[in-house]
């Protein structure tokens, strides 16, 4: 096996991967492919192992309380969609040579598993439904994912080397990816010992100040990407302060401390009336059981919920677990705005060598998700979490990634979006100088 694949088409020859871990897996061959798609797969069942050690049954059982919040699936469920998704759009699929312009109702073949559809398709199988325990059990789901994935490898070894030809296995192998992050966001929900550490964060550096610039937003490039993130454009951009790092538990601080969580004046009209229909009054960010100066005889520390442990968050960490509601409300105290993705985007590029870090936590940005110039839907989003199109003027752009983000999603130009009440995600901000 050689150590770097071919090319996907003659634009797409530079910048290809040497590494499954590299954000340029979106242009990888088929033999890197192939390793990825193993690897992303020994991840899931490696993140099942985890499951069942700390719930301590093959059941998987989730708190009858926590089933009903947003981003909650049961896990077996959600892994069997996972082998049902890669098998949905490529073994089944007979017309996914077409990539891209694969029509959202292919012919489909049958499924290895007679009652996959029944069981793993969200189209056919509303959320309460998905915690029947008349659904498959995690030994017949692990089973199902191994088959799968074999499938998966033999078809891959003779599709074509082209961006049409590899797109529904990379498709595959980021979805895969998005789900185990949700996996890991689903084990801090429920309170999961899942040995998953944070790196350590380094010093907290001042505000960069960069110039104007004409930008290029957009991928335009061969390759993989999903479709919110089409459509390179070129946007001019005043000269700008942006911080550093996102912002910290010692910042949000000031701001419980000084009666932010009470001042209307502070909160934009939907996201005061999202405060005031918290359960128990919310005076800080999910997951926090103490913050502030006033309620702490060490001063502005925070005891954080941490994968079912009592922490203290050190308080140089980027404040986490935080919905757009509150990013807005705390650039309003401090006198500054939430960062636009454009802004986001060149300090990545630009700016890391002055001090600009990312990849902690997922960013918000300002504005709501839009379609960049031609903007067209991918064939497999059919209203799905992933889709954008239910986004579009209501949901906020997401940059950067978190600690559970897998390696090779880890990419400067990724835009994820969710809606701004969301706060079970590794989700912070950063913000700009008004």
């Amino acid at each position: 096996m050689s150590s770097s694949p071919q090319p996907s088409t003659p634009s797409g020859a530079l910048g290809l991967p040497h590494s499954i871990d590299s954000p340029d897996m979106h242009r990888a061959g088929r033999e890197l492919l192939s390793l990825a798609l193993i690897d992303a797969r020994n991840h899931t069942l490696h993140l099942l192992a985890l499951y069942e050690q700390a719930l301590g049954s093959a059941a998987l059982p989730v708190p009858r309380e926590l089933q009903a919040q947003e981003g909650m699936q049961p896990p077996v469920w959600l892994a069997g969609h996972i082998g049902w998704f890669a098998e949905w759009w490529i073994g089944r699929n007979t017309q996914r040579a077409f990539g891209a312009d694969c029509p959202v109702r292919p012919t489909r073949l049958a499924a290895i598993d007679p009652g996959a559809d029944d069981w793993w398709n969200p189209a056919q199988i509303g959320p309460e439904r998905r915690w029947s325990p008349e659904l498959p059990d995690l030994a017949q789901t692990k089973a199902y994912l191994l088959e799968t994935l074999e499938s998966t490898l033999e078809l891959l070894e003779h599709a074509a080397e082209t961006d049409a030809g590899l797109y529904f296995y990379r498709l595959a192998l980021f979805h895969e990816d998005l789900r185990g992050e949700q996996f890991v966001v689903m084990a801090q929900t429920l309170g999961l010992p899942l040995g998953i550490e944070q790196a350590p964060v380094s010093v907290v550096r001042e505000p960069l100040a960069l110039p104007a610039t004409r930008w290029s937003l957009g991928r335009d490039e061969a390759g993989f990407a999903f479709a919110q993130e089409r459509g390179a454009h070129r946007v001019d951009v005043p000269e700008f302060e942006i911080d550093a790092q996102p912002v910290t538990w010692n910042q949000f601080t000031e701001f419980v401390d000084d009666g932010g969580y009470d001042r209307e004046e502070l909160w934009h009209g939907e996201g005061w009336r999202w405060l005031a229909a918290q359960a128990e009054g919310r005076r800080g960010p999910r997951h926090v059981e103490q913050i502030g100066a006033a309620r702490s005889a060490t001063g502005g520390s925070v005891l954080q919920q941490r994968f079912g442990a009592t922490v203290r968050a050190a308080g140089h960490h980027s404040a986490v677990h935080l919905s757009w509601w509150e990013a807005d409300a705390w650039a309003r105290w401090a006198g500054r705005r939430i960062a636009t993705e454009v802004e986001w985007e060149i300090a990545a590029h630009t700016a890391a060598r002055r001090g600009f870090r990312w990849g902690d936590v997922h960013e918000w940005t300002a504005g709501t998700l839009q379609p960049w110039p031609g903007y067209r839907a991918d064939p497999w989003s059919g209203g799905g979490e992933f889709d954008p199109t239910a986004g579009f003027g209501r949901a906020r752009v997401l940059r950067g990634a978190s600690f559970a983000t897998r390696a090779r999603l880890r990419s400067m130009r990724r835009r994820g979006f969710a809606l701004p009440q969301r706060d079970d995600g590794f989700l912070g901000f950063r913000t700009c100088a008004l």
